[in-house]
């Protein structure tokens, strides 16, 4: 199998995490606050005591699964851009794996988490809504609060595509408006939408890349 096949399948892997994400961010989770400013954190503390399996499944898929599929998908990426754009290439590559980097240590930081709070929850809510508060916004800053590295990333890739058309004229479009949602998450007033207009273009990127990546590259 080429590369460029394993990135396709590794882009489709991403856009899967985050449907999976959306499907339980939606249902399971909606209850909790997950996904808006407004966290119960209490029936955090008692759904991690009482459903830490899933809660650690939850984590695994949407950060540590995403960032390996997505440090694939970065080097595949950047042999086909190289072919038109090498230095920016370069470029998009350092940026990717920095971004699958903080989504690795996100979802590291959300599974110990989630361990030490249903430890300590079952005796000591109060002392376990503390902790996992902290650990919370560390995991947020890392990457799951902001989507500033995500949104730079996929821009960058979207704009080196142009050249050559190597990614297609739906990727690269999707791309720049995925990515000025990502850029968008800065600003706090819109934080929230700005975010779901992130997760829902990465997904159709993720998918429309997978789709140019099967395709031979142009020149």
């Amino acid at each position: 199998m080429t590369l460029q096949r394993f990135g396709a399948f590794a882009s489709f892997g991403c856009a899967a995490t985050y449907l999976f994400g959306f499907a339980f961010l939606v249902t399971v989770l909606a209850p909790l606050g997950f996904g808006s400013s407004e966290i119960d954190v209490p029936a955090v503390v008692q759904f991690s005591v009482d459903q830490t399996g899933f809660m650690l499944l939850w984590n695994t898929v949407i950060y540590i699964v995403n960032a390996l599929a997505l440090a694939v998908l970065v080097v595949a990426l950047h042999a086909r851009l190289s072919l038109h754009t090498p230095s920016l290439a370069q470029v998009t590559q350092a940026l990717g794996i920095i971004w699958a980097t903080l989504v690795l240590g996100a979802g590291m930081i959300a599974n110990v988490a989630t361990e030490h709070t249903a430890q300590i929850g079952a005796t000591d809510p109060d002392a376990a809504a503390a902790l996992w508060e902290i650990l919370h916004a560390v995991e947020l800053g890392l990457g799951g609060g902001n989507e500033i590295a995500g949104g730079i990333w996929i821009g960058l890739v979207s704009i080196a595509g142009l050249k050559g058309r190597s990614l297609g004229k739906i990727a690269i479009a999707l791309g720049l408006l995925t990515g000025l949602g990502g850029l968008a998450t800065l600003v706090p007033a819109i934080g929230d939408i700005a975010g779901a207009v992130f997760g829902l273009g990465a997904i159709a990127w993720f998918i429309a890349t997978g789709v140019a990546l099967l395709s031979p590259p142009k020149g």
